[in-house]
């Protein structure tokens, strides 16, 4: 089984930053791309930021120069410093994990998904 749990959220003012931080943990063989997605009021999830284990980065266009996204894989964990923040940046922000996760079996492939925390910015 395999948890994914955020955290960092909360309220700040136009210009401020974030940083939030996501675990993944349970028995992992190995996590391979770490991604973080948000979703607007009234609007679909969108991709922000992809991370792959070698370092390799990628940003959607509305975020870059102000987002950075970094993991630590010893820790299984990946981060999303949020720069320069703005009102359009308001948004549920999840965490995406796929990897191989152990079972009593053998081994098996996950994709999992964290429940999400709050980004507010006022202006």
């Amino acid at each position: 089984q395999v948890h994914v749990v955020e955290s960092g959220g909360g309220m700040v003012q136009a210009g401020g930053s974030l940083r939030l931080s996501c675990v993944v943990s349970g028995t992992i063989f190995s996590v391979n791309a770490m991604a973080w997605y948000r979703q607007a009021p009234g609007k679909q999830r969108e991709l922000v930021a992809t991370i792959t284990p070698g370092g390799t980065t990628n940003y959607t266009g509305s975020v870059k120069g102000r987002f950075t996204i970094s993991r630590d894989n010893a820790k299984s964990t990946v981060y999303l410093q949020m720069n320069s923040l703005k009102p359009d940046d308001t948004a549920v922000y999840y965490c995406n994990a796929d990897g191989v996760v152990l079972t009593p079996t053998g081994i098996s492939d996950f994709g999992s998904w964290g429940q999400g925390t709050q980004v507010t910015v006022s202006s």
